[in-house]
């Protein structure tokens, strides 16, 4: 396995999504608060290099906030 350790994955957590006009987006500034469509209890999408991979949870401890992968997702057949 030593040729895979040199492989980079982006991974993304996605918390919620929304959708808002261009003028809002245009007016954001700093410290502005965009509203999701999700709560603080609801799974959030673990993504790699923009793949699903798995759904998790999110877990606040202190000042730091971390993922625990809480489901792997079935791999489509073409990624096998």
């Amino acid at each position: 396995m030593p040729t895979l350790d040199k492989v980079a994955v982006d991974i993304t957590v996605v918390l919620g999504t929304t959708s808002m006009p261009i003028h809002q987006v245009l007016r954001l500034g700093r410290g502005a608060i965009i509203e999701l469509d999700a709560s603080e209890e609801d799974a959030v999408s673990i993504l790699a290099n923009n793949l699903p991979v798995a759904k998790g949870t999110v877990v606040v401890n202190g000042n730091r906030i971390a993922v625990t992968v809480a489901e792997l997702l079935p791999r489509p057949p073409d990624m096998r």
